[in-house]
């Protein structure tokens, strides 16, 4: 259960704003959270426990602006609980802190290492993922775990994340048409899930194997 100092009545997801107007700073604070979810659609698609919200606000107080991270992933909540989907994360309403937050950092810097940081932290979230493609001297991920209140840097890529059960880390590969490093999940031995694309042409090349015409299977 949740413990912040709220008040008696608390508005619902639907009475609050669902974006802080705030535009993203470039395509790739989209994609590459949009890739992981992707992904996640597809390998739990049997399960309905799990969120992933993609520059959605966290609302953790009602008479306070919301949190938006690039993307983070909520445990042991309803994956869809209406047609009309989550218009914003309400803490009150889902009395689960998400697991893990993202961050990809953009040419404008927007507080990753600092304030977002400590906000994470009071709030609980276990891991904070900070992604960074132009970094040169240091990792481009960075994976922290919050461990008695602060968060410490886990080593290595992928890093695996026992609590979520997947591993996280970034790689080369193409998505959208698009060639580059990207964000992927992996398993507990370091292997990555394919991406959707990915899958698909796998399937197509098992039926070219086999003799039959991708195109004809419908």
């Amino acid at each position: 259960m949740l413990e912040f100092n709220l008040p008696k009545y608390l508005p619902s997801a639907e009475e609050l704003p669902d974006s802080d107007d705030t535009p993203v700073d470039n395509e790739l604070q989209e994609l590459i959270p949009g890739l992981l979810k992707a992904i996640l659609l597809i390998l739990w698609a049997e399960r309905m426990d799990w969120f992933f919200g993609i520059d959605m606000g966290i609302y953790y107080h009602p008479d306070k602006p919301p949190i938006v991270p690039d993307g983070f992933l909520s445990l042991g909540v309803e994956r869809v609980y209406d047609e009309e989907l989550r218009p914003s994360y309400v803490l009150w309403d889902e009395n689960v802190v998400p697991t893990l937050v993202l961050e990809v950092v953009s040419q404008n810097y927007r507080k990753e290492y600092s304030t977002k940081k400590e906000e994470y932290a009071a709030l609980g979230v276990l891991y904070y993922v900070v992604y960074s493609s132009r970094r040169r001297r240091k990792p481009r991920l960075e994976v922290h775990r919050l461990v008695n209140d602060k968060y410490e840097l886990q080593e290595g890529n992928p890093v695996w994340l026992p609590e979520v059960g997947l591993g996280i880390g970034c790689d080369r590969g193409t998505y959208g048409g698009v060639t580059r490093e990207w964000l992927y999940w992996y398993d507990e031995q370091g292997k990555r899930y394919p991406t959707p694309e990915e899958r698909i042409k796998r399937l197509a090349d098992k039926l070219r194997e086999l003799g039959v015409d991708p195109q004809s299977v419908g």
